[in-house]
């Protein structure tokens, strides 16, 4: 499980760049980001919380959260 996490936190560290160098632009490309950031989150969060609960592993968490960051 070590490996796809450490991996999980470079592709995420990845997408962060990308959304702030799209948040410095500004404007409402930037206004749409920030709203898309937010609730992505939350629905990832959910999501892992029922698939936790319905007896998914941490390795199936990480990689479905692997999928939504790529």
């Amino acid at each position: 499980m070590f490996i796809p996490l450490m991996m999980l936190a470079v592709e995420a560290n990845g997408v962060v760049v990308l959304r702030l160098l799209k948040l410095m632009s500004g404007g409402s490309n930037a206004l749409r980001e920030a709203e898309l950031m937010v609730s992505e989150k939350v629905d990832a969060a959910f999501e892992a919380t029922a698939n936790l609960m319905a007896g998914a592993s941490g390795d199936e968490i990480v990689h479905r959260y692997r999928q939504h960051v790529a």
